[in-house]
């Protein structure tokens, strides 16, 4: 599957988007895969010395609209109509990467699954299946 945004573009889509937030970074757009990364810091984090699960879960949430607006274009009105996210081992309070695979475009769903890090490691801190539903009539 051919990606109509690169990772210039996304980025682009995120600062226009959410011009107040603390956005990831876009750092990689091939076929079907969406590879962005978070700056943690203290905020990010709970007690514990971890990075918080919903710092991940936002993560996974934003990497999963990003693969799908890589593939459909900044249809900005999609919307998460599911996210199952399964924790499976202590990050460190480090930058954390999400890897998001697009599973399933069709006309009204997007179905990604994402790969959650620690940055430098290969282990994974968590999973999350993602699903968006996308507007009848894309408007940006």
């Amino acid at each position: 599957m051919t990606p109509v945004l690169n990772a210039d573009q996304l980025q682009a889509v995120l600062a226009d988007s959410f011009p107040l937030g603390d956005v990831p970074t876009v750092e990689l757009v091939e076929d079907d895969v969406v590879v962005v990364s978070q700056r943690v810091h203290e905020g990010h984090g709970r007690p514990g010395g971890t990075v918080s699960g919903p710092t991940m879960m936002a993560l996974a949430d934003l990497a999963a609209w990003l693969v799908t607006m890589a593939h459909v274009g900044p249809v900005l009105l999609a919307v998460t109509t599911s996210l199952h996210i399964d924790f499976l081992r202590k990050p460190a309070l480090t930058d954390v990467v999400a890897r998001a695979r697009l599973i399933k475009l069709g006309k009204r769903l997007s179905v990604s699954d994402v790969e959650i890090f620690s940055r430098g490691s290969e282990k994974l801190v968590a999973k999350a299946q993602v699903t968006y539903s996308l507007p009848s009539t894309p408007s940006n």
